[in-house]
């Protein structure tokens, strides 16, 4: 099977069919292009996201099943439930994008190599600036403890990474910004692949097709006005 290969300098080039992905789970389709505003958002509303380590060029992806989360299905266990009643965390949205993705591109404890590179950084931030990424943190005694960040387009909100230096925290935010997601209007959560993490909250796995469906109906419906700022 032959990858398709994306001109850096034309980010109005459309992607293949996500149909023409490689028939493994992962569904790698396209490899270069560029990480421009028009050619990511473009790839979100088809069901593509770009993940890649430094030194690879980009690399396009559409998987197979597709792991998502319907706000309302939201499923939280009993001792959360508790950590959240709790109130130890402070909950904010877009109050701190830059220091999230950067936190979120450090190693983890089981792998010394990020996905997050500085070109992946930037694009984001430019995505963040214009209005369609964002970002949710958790504070402990002002200092940043949790967070994770994504991108929104109409009623979708697409998932990226989150992280957590302290116990529960990137669950709280989760939780709490699902809840604001659901409050706001949002219909889909996409969490790309499976985890056994987030199929404990309740995400679940759909065909490509049908998750494309459900971007056909909700990516271009617009969310409440309120969306992205919490209530005092």
């Amino acid at each position: 099977m032959h990858l398709t290969i994306l001109d850096p300098n034309n980010p109005r080039q459309d992607f293949p069919s996500v149909s023409k992905a490689m028939t493994d789970p992962d569904g790698l389709l396209a490899v270069g292009g560029c990480l421009s505003k028009k050619r990511i958002l473009n790839a979100y509303r088809l069901g593509i996201f770009p993940w890649y380590s430094p030194g690879e060029p980009i690399l396009w992806w559409s998987p197979n099943p597709r792991l998502i989360l319907f706000p309302e299905q939201l499923k939280v266990s009993r001792s959360l439930r508790k950590t959240l009643r709790q109130k130890n965390f402070t909950f904010t949205v877009d109050q701190a994008f830059n220091e999230v993705i950067e936190a979120c591109a450090k190693p983890r404890s089981y792998s010394k190599e990020t996905w997050i590179s500085d070109d992946m950084q930037a694009a984001y931030c430019r995505l963040y600036q214009s209005g369609y990424a964002h970002s949710a943190e958790a504070w402990l005694n002002g200092e940043l403890v949790g967070g994770l960040y994504g991108v929104a387009l109409g009623q979708v909100f697409f998932g990226e990474s989150m992280f957590h230096t302290y116990t529960d925290a990137s669950k709280v935010v989760f939780v709490s910004l699902v809840e604001q997601l659901k409050l706001w209007g949002f219909q889909i959560i996409d969490c790309q692949v499976h985890s056994e993490h987030l199929a404990s909250f309740g995400a679940i796995n759909c065909e490509r097709s049908e998750f494309i469906g459900l971007l056909n109906d909700y990516c271009d419906e617009p969310v409440s006005s309120s969306a992205w700022h919490l209530l005092p």
